[in-house]
């Protein structure tokens, strides 16, 4: 594939230090859920599901397999390939829609598992946009001296939280984490060059778990309603996707004084092939410029991106120099946007 010209970054929206991503890491459970098994027990097909969403399969995590697990496993990857040690970890933000509890924070059983015992540890809830909302946080720490290195995570057990008796939803969902370190390197002056976030709260209700919280407590009495799975009003979800995730291209873009031609990768939100060719549509590229693998493990929410990003970098479509345009939505509703030179 050609890359596209580059353009030179604006440099003023750096008011602190560079921060680049040093390293990256995935890891997904080993059970392979496919589209023929969920026939089976919801009324659907494989091509029903394919047509709709491009999604083939999904992981399932283990009985015994916790969200705090996986991502243990992703940011191991990540630290190996940096040879970054646990010790040097100073902030872990975990983010997450399926945490192990509701407290303590799912990030704090992460540094217990990889012996980061120098970190502070926090959780970030933005849904699908966590990841994203995640690597802004980790950013302004860096940029502002308070810490050298953060290992930023996104990971689901959102097999824990699917309806599986919702042939609209229970298609859609998998499990997984992704791993990103960041660090402010002296010698570099790439790395994240601008980002985006926003939230929208009037549409809360289009994508959403009712139950669980204060707001209304799993009780004997209602166990049976799904009140503690997700609940997604498909075609305002899909419309609000389009729209949020163009938008918050466009200001990332402007933000970093470029434009979707100097873009050499663009890594969505795996949610559904539609969303992503409507983008590509709008944005008049071909979808060969977007990074997909939502047909091998469907929407892992907050993991998504994280994962996908780890793909494209081990598997050499990231070249020293490119940049790439990582944009999601979620749940809030929430979106974020971050363009990279790598």
């Amino acid at each position: 594939m050609k890359r596209p010209p580059r353009s030179s970054p604006r440099s003023a929206k750096k008011a602190g230090r560079t921060v680049s991503i040093v390293s990256t890491g995935s890891y997904v459970p080993e059970r392979v859920l496919t589209n023929a098994d969920l026939s089976a027990s919801v009324d659907t097909t494989d091509d029903w599901i394919t047509i709709r969403t491009g999604i083939k399969t999904r992981r399932i995590a283990a009985k015994d397999e916790y969200t705090s697990d996986m991502a243990a496993r992703a940011a191991l990857a990540a630290m190996e390939q940096a040879n970054i040690a646990a010790e040097d970890i100073e902030l872990i933000l975990l983010a997450t829609a399926s945490p192990d509890m509701i407290f303590p924070a799912t990030a704090c059983f992460v540094q217990q598992k990889i012996g980061a015992r120098n970190a502070a540890c926090l959780d970030v809830s933005a849904a699908c946009a966590g990841f994203l909302f995640a690597l802004e946080i980790a950013q302004q720490f860096i940029a502002t001296n308070t810490y050298e290195t953060v290992l930023v995570i996104g990971a689901e057990k959102l097999s824990s939280i699917t309806n599986w008796t919702d042939r609209n939803t229970c298609v859609l969902f998998g499990d997984g984490a992704g791993a990103a370190i960041l660090q402010h390197r002296s010698e570099s002056t790439h790395g994240v060059i601008s980002t985006h976030i926003g939230s929208d709260g009037q549409y809360a209700d289009i994508l959403w778990m009712p139950g669980g919280g204060c707001r209304q407590p799993i009780t004997a009495e209602n166990a049976h309603q799904h009140l503690q799975t997700i609940h997604m009003s498909g075609k305002d979800v899909y419309k609000q996707a389009v729209v949020s995730m163009l938008d918050a291209s466009n200001k990332a873009l402007d933000k970093a004084g470029l434009t979707i031609d100097d873009i050499a990768c663009i890594i969505p939100h795996q949610a559904n092939i539609r969303i992503i060719e409507a983008i590509a549509d709008r944005m008049k590229i071909p979808i060969e410029r977007f990074f997909v693998n939502l047909d091998r493990y469907g929407n892992t929410s907050a993991a998504a991106v994280a994962i996908a990003l780890d793909e494209a970098n081990r598997s050499g479509r990231l070249k020293p120099g490119d940049y790439i345009l990582m944009v999601v939505f979620g749940g809030g509703l929430t979106w974020a946007s971050s363009v990279i030179e790598w």
